[in-house]
């Protein structure tokens, strides 16, 4: 019996203008989580989809068990026991969580589906697991991190031996992160294996035994997780030292204030939500899941409708409807879901970059000027260091990361004055995070005012000049750089409606329920 349960030799795979892997090499133990990682677009993802049997290798070969192992398709890959978690999610969004969970492996009373025993199945897999999840509900209608819930409960409703997760935790907040290793722990016995996909480092110490890292499609090593740094792993990944010390820029006291946000609320969720935003100032916004940080930027941009308050843009009172006139404002939003909303994946990079700045940048007499847009496009792309082998390629082939730049690029090119990041960061590996950390900055020196959404917060409290912190659809606190401390935003972050937030100065917290900017 061969020592490894999964053993990947001599892979490589190539697609147009792109060498994806190349003599790639990796082996997972029996009982062991293996963590792979690697810069965006070193190969991650590509690897795992071989190994489900979306892509076929050009060469080198796959053993499972000790036997030779080729999936013909992710089906056969499932029924041999590689069961696989994949960073954009797989999901029905029209079907119940049940529906989704069980898809194609529905219980049936004859020839009828039994949609009693499929919704007893999917409550008893989902109580087992310890997930939040309404089994009845319309994928479509839940969050980011409920819709991957979904996706871990139907990986792990197969009897798999090999399960692969690909950025499972791009979309949950810590206290998720600790029920999916939970999961992870559960799942582990002699005869099973985890290959673990992250680019949060803080995460390998806490769930990996060994760390493989890769690099531009080639495998670059192996190390055990105790005997080793995470600096040297980032070393590994990207081949070069990173520091990682860097604070928010000064900005000087009394800066002007660009957007004035007084008592919004939706009908949903948003309660009596009021702060400003000065100019040059990064401002973030901390908080659990689902308590309406989000929410906030969608009724600020018109996606969503706002039923109370008011929106000062550089002192004017505006009605914005739709995204469409946030931009014309100058107000830019890089949304949460970037498949969904922030993405044309069938148009090429150019185009995307390109599309919100059309009318006033590159149009004339009503024609576009298609030599001039790529142009712009080429050198913002150039900027953000977008791995791509044209701006001409099909967007939906780039890695998840180089995705999230190419909207970030977009809405360089249209130069708003005002940008508001939701997860700017998600799925993004740490060089990249630096590169994206030393952009804001520039920006917030040029004089550009940003509203940064993250649910990592020590990123929110690295980058802010000040932190809004809420809860349950209420702005619960405001806090400086200075005053802000992963303890102070927690406590403001679990306050209930009824609870007083004065009682956080206990905490060294000061001035809660200011708006007002204030110097760092």
């Amino acid at each position: 019996m061969s020592d490894y349960l999964l053993e990947v030799e001599g892979v490589r795979k190539a697609f147009p203008g792109v060498l994806a892997l190349d003599d790639m090499h990796i082996n997972l133990r029996y009982g062991e989580v293996l963590a792979l990682v690697g810069e965006n677009g070193a190969g991650k993802s590509t690897l795992m989809k071989l190994l489900s049997g979306i892509y076929v290798p050009d060469a080198g070969s796959f053993r499972l068990q000790g036997q030779p192992f080729t999936p013909e398709s992710p089906k056969h890959a499932l029924e041999s026991g590689i069961s696989i978690i994949h960073q954009e999610f797989n999901l029905m969004p029209h079907l119940t969580v049940a529906q989704n969970i069980y898809i194609g492996r529905e219980p049936r009373r004859g020839l009828v589906l039994s949609d009693r025993e499929l919704n007893r199945r999917a409550t008893e897999l989902v109580d087992r697991l310890g997930l939040p999840l309404d089994i009845r509900a319309t994928v479509s209608d839940l969050t980011v991190a409920n819709q991957q819930m979904v996706e871990i409960a139907k990986a792990l409703s197969y009897d798999a031996r090999v399960l692969i997760m690909d950025e499972p935790t791009a979309a949950l907040n810590d206290a998720e992160v600790r029920t999916l290793h939970g999961l992870i722990r559960r799942f582990i016995r002699e005869d099973t294996g985890v290959i673990y996909i992250s680019h949060r480092m803080d995460e390998l110490k806490a769930i990996a035994d060994r760390i493989t890292v890769i690099r531009d499609g080639r495998y670059v090593g192996t190390l055990d997780t105790a005997k080793t740094s995470m600096r040297e792993v980032i070393t590994l990944m990207v081949g070069r030292t990173l520091t990682s010390d860097a604070r928010p820029v000064d900005v000087r006291d009394g800066r002007e204030t660009v957007l004035d946000v007084a008592g919004l609320s939706t009908k949903e969720l948003l309660r009596d939500v009021s702060f400003t935003l000065g100019k040059g100032e990064i401002l973030g916004f901390a908080g659990l899941m689902g308590a309406g940080r989000t929410e906030v930027a969608r009724a600020l941009v018109g996606a969503d409708k706002a039923s109370a308050g008011t929106i000062r843009v550089h002192g004017r009172q505006v009605k914005i409807h739709t995204p469409a006139e946030a931009a014309e404002l100058g107000i830019g939003y890089l949304s949460e879901d970037r498949k969904q909303l922030g993405l044309l994946l069938e148009h090429d990079v150019s185009e995307n970059i390109t599309l919100p700045s059309l009318r006033e940048r590159f149009s004339r007499w009503g024609l576009v000027d298609k030599l001039v847009a790529r142009r712009a496009a080429k050198e913002v792309a150039d900027r953000l260091t977008i791995k791509t082998p044209s701006i001409r390629q099909t967007t939906k082939f780039l890695s998840g990361g180089n995705q999230q730049k190419v909207v970030i690029a977009k809405w360089l090119v249209k130069d708003c004055d005002i940008l508001i990041f939701d997860e700017p960061t998600r799925g993004i590996d740490v060089g990249a995070k630096e590169e994206i950390y030393a952009l804001l900055n520039s920006l917030a020196q040029q004089g550009k005012a940003i509203i940064m959404i993250s649910s990592e917060l020590p990123e929110v409290l690295r980058m802010s000049h000040r932190v809004v912190v809420m809860a349950e659809g209420r702005v619960s606190g405001i806090l400086s750089a200075d005053e802000a401390t992963q303890e102070g935003v927690m406590h403001l972050a679990t306050l209930r409606p009824n609870e007083n937030p004065d009682d956080a100065a206990e905490l060294g917290l000061l001035d809660l329920h200011s708006t007002e900017p204030k110097a760092v």
